[in-house]
């Protein structure tokens, strides 16, 4: 994933703002793309997260234009956010880091190759960037990260945690 660009959406900015953890995210993809709109969306949610101001500067060294949707993408009714994800991804043959259901699902249903919030940290301790996932892990569930936990244990388990 070191070579890969990756194209973000804001829940894992988001998220990953609030535990003041996204340089793992310069550390983990080649280029960083977020579109205007996952900027907006932030910037929306902004008075209800006190570290949003953090996240906003950090994003505004990666932005991009916001691109047409193609029709394809428009038919699963995804967010705006994702859905300029998933456009930028299937222009450029990017990664797109999605947490949302939905979106991975239509992402999926792209070929467009994808990791989400919980991947992103599960990365960054195999290849050695973080001494231990778990504490991370926790840190975002409590910062509101919405992750099957069944799925979170089975996770830390394939990384002996």
């Amino acid at each position: 994933m070191s070579g890969d660009i990756c194209v973000i959406d804001s829940s894992p900015l988001i998220l990953l703002g609030k535990i003041r953890q996204l340089e793992l995210l310069e550390k983990l993809a080649a280029k960083i793309i977020v579109p205007e709109t996952v900027l907006e969306e932030i910037r929306n949610g902004a008075d209800k997260d006190p570290f949003s101001h953090n996240t906003i500067t950090w994003v505004k060294s990666y932005l991009v234009a916001n691109i047409a949707i193609p029709v394809s993408v428009v038919a699963w009714d995804v967010g705006p956010g994702e859905s300029q994800v998933i456009a930028h991804c299937l222009l450029g043959g990017y990664r797109a880091v999605l947490d949302d259901g939905k979106a991975r699902a239509c992402a999926s249903s792209h070929s467009v190759p994808l990791i989400g919030t919980l991947g992103m940290i599960l990365r960054a301790k195999r290849k050695g960037l973080i001494s231990s996932a778990r504490p991370i892990v926790e840190r975002l569930v409590a910062a509101g990260s919405f992750m099957d936990l069944e799925l979170v244990e089975k996770a830390l388990a394939d990384i002996g945690e």
